[in-house]
């Protein structure tokens, strides 16, 4: 397609046509989004994209860079932007709603945090034909719109150049939330809470542990579930702003498959009342040894329903539990307690990727925030340093201590016109719908995202969610 100092790039229709090894090695280490198995299972489903694919840059044989391809043919922007936006289209929908379906190409991963999968950022020739190839790819496609999604600061800053110098411009996206973990235990993460969440994070883990007909389990076999997994994550998608995305049966059933993803579960009797997906780095201690540990050194077996008995309202008889089948303990390769593979897991994250819930008890017993710290004690067990929770009800997620990573959208359009229109509407739409959506997170109130513009140099009240994650 182009050529660049000995460069060239090619574009690629399956993962599984990349060279043996190349993935793994470029793909970010503590980011579990970015595994072989969730691009495969996004492959094997419809979740929304009419296709994928995988533009390379190579150096000889060596495949020194890799960027992922989603190609909407017929999106629907109602489906994207916020309610107040919606409202305002409402009459285009009803009287011309071919209007509202746009050809789009998404750059990066459509589930998580973009990145360009490089060893080291990419050089300005290099830069220069990644980019063109990504528009000459959308032209052939007849994809007008380009947006490199989701892209952290620093992820862009190399690219700066050539995107400019292409007619990209930048708009501010959701930010992602992150929780650094603690290397000790689940009362070190609640003592460091400032004094309101830790108090409220205490009184909502006593309200769940006052239902006793419910209790949460940890399964690494959870395909028989996947039907009542995809009803509660209905739920949460009916009430959902955006839906950019909508996780299906078969990309499900493919992550169920995966040994390194867990479902964490709530139970009441027999019927599945919510769920947190979780998936983990290979670095993480999942699967590699003989039993989930408490952290008074005794093992969880399947459905024994014991609890971690740290004075934090998970204690015995309350139905915290974890099933024989969810993993090692904490290293990546020691099982037997000792600890010494947390060192080597040290690096190791984990994702809390999706969550399903029941709206008829979600609020009374407290299930979004206690599926969550059930995800942050599994995340310690396995040695993860960090656990990230996507891009919704940011409210929650600063009290369970998530930090907010600024991201950022990279867009164009292939043509001159549409490009000048998009670069004059869409940063305020878009800047105004993320304001809203951070609320008192925002900029114009409480904490805000930590600044990572591009052009900075590479380095190192209870609602449950109502969006597309």
């Amino acid at each position: 397609m182009g050529r660049a100092t000995g460069h060239r790039a090619e574009v690629l229709r399956s993962i599984d046509q990349l060279p043996p090894g190349s993935w793994e090695r470029l793909a970010p280490a503590g980011d579990p989004m970015w595994s072989r198995g969730v691009f495969r299972a996004l492959e094997r489903s419809r979740v929304g994209p009419s296709g994928y694919a995988y533009l390379t840059v190579r150096r000889g044989a060596e495949t020194v860079a890799v960027l992922p391809l989603c190609l909407f043919r017929d999106l629907r922007l109602d489906r994207i932007v916020g309610p107040r936006e919606r409202r305002l289209l409402a009459p285009l929908r009803r009287h011309a709603p071919r209007l509202l379906r746009v050809p789009m190409l998404f750059c990066g991963h459509l589930l998580g945090q973009g990145h360009v999968l490089a060893a080291e950022p990419l050089d300005g020739p290099a830069g220069e034909l990644l980019v063109s190839a990504v528009l000459d790819f959308a032209r052939r496609e007849r994809l007008g719109t380009v947006v490199l999604k989701d892209f952290a600061g620093p992820d862009l800053a190399p690219l700066r150049a050539p995107l400019t110098a292409a007619g990209f411009f930048l708009v501010p996206s959701l930010p992602d939330t992150e929780l650094a973990l603690p290397a000790d235990s689940f009362e070190q993460y609640l003592a460091a809470l400032p004094a309101k969440p830790r108090r409220n994070a205490r009184a909502k883990i006593r309200r769940f542990a006052a239902r006793p007909g419910l209790r949460i389990e940890v399964l690494a076999d959870f395909a028989h579930l996947l039907p009542a997994v995809l009803a509660l994550y209905g739920q949460v998608m009916d009430r959902a702003d955006q839906t950019l995305d909508v996780l299906d049966h078969a990309f499900l059933a493919a992550v169920a498959e995966d040994p390194l993803s867990r479902l964490v579960a709530c139970f009441e009797g027999e019927r599945l009342v919510g769920f947190l997906l979780c998936l983990f780095t290979p670095g993480a201690g999942t699967g590699s040894g003989s039993g989930f540990g408490s952290e008074d050194g005794t093992g969880a077996g399947h459905g024994s329903g014991a609890g971690y008995g740290d004075g934090d309202g998970f204690g015995p008889g309350n139905g915290i539990g974890f099933g024989e089948a969810a993993g090692a303990g904490a290293g990546a390769g020691a099982g037997d307690g000792d600890g010494a593979g947390v060192v080597a897991a040290a690096a190791a994250g984990a994702t809390g990727a999706r969550i399903g819930l029941d709206y008829r008890l979600a609020h009374d017993a407290a299930l979004y925030h206690n599926l969550h710290y059930a995800a942050v004690r599994l995340a310690m067990a396995e040695g993860c340093r960090h656990i990230r929770f996507a891009q919704t009800a940011y409210l929650p997620k600063v009290e369970l201590g998530c930090a907010l990573v600024e991201q950022w959208h990279a867009m164009t359009h292939v043509r001159p016109l549409p490009r000048a229109l998009l670069r004059r509407l869409l940063p305020p739409a878009l800047t105004a719908a993320r304001d809203r959506a951070l609320g008192p997170h925002g900029p114009h109130g409480g904490a805000r995202p930590a600044p990572q513009h591009p052009r900075a140099e590479a380095r190192t009240e209870e609602r449950p969610p109502h969006a597309a994650r």
